[in-house]
């Protein structure tokens, strides 16, 4: 199985920056994919980042130029940089890790951006 637990939410003013990680364990070198989605009251999840194991790093439209997405071997775990952050980015955002053998979810962090 794989876990996923993620920190580094917290409430910002507009402008602020957050970095979110993940920490992965258990049969992590089966995962392929890794990534990070959000989810604002009353909305659907969606995509935010992504990076296809030994591929590349994928990013939505409305975070290219201000999220970005890292990783750290040795201490198995994924990051999210998060500049610039408008009051539109408030929700709860979520590591997600598929492998062959399922999908998994953190357990989300909630950041929030004030006007």
């Amino acid at each position: 199985q794989v876990q996923l637990v993620e920190s580094g939410g917290g409430l910002v003013q507009a402008g602020g920056s957050l970095r979110l990680s993940c920490a992965a364990s258990g049969s992590r070198f089966s995962i392929n994919f890794m990534g990070w989605y959000r989810q604002a009251p009353g909305k659907q999840r969606e995509f935010v980042a992504g990076t296809t194991i030994g591929g590349r790093t994928d990013y939505a439209d409305f975070v290219k130029g201000r999220f970005t997405m890292s990783r750290d071997t040795a201490k198995n775990t994924v990051y999210l940089q998060m500049n610039n952050l408008k009051p539109e980015d408030t929700a709860v955002y979520s590591c997600y890790a598929r492998s062959p053998l399922g999908s998994y979810w953190g357990q989300g962090t909630q950041v929030t951006v004030s006007s």
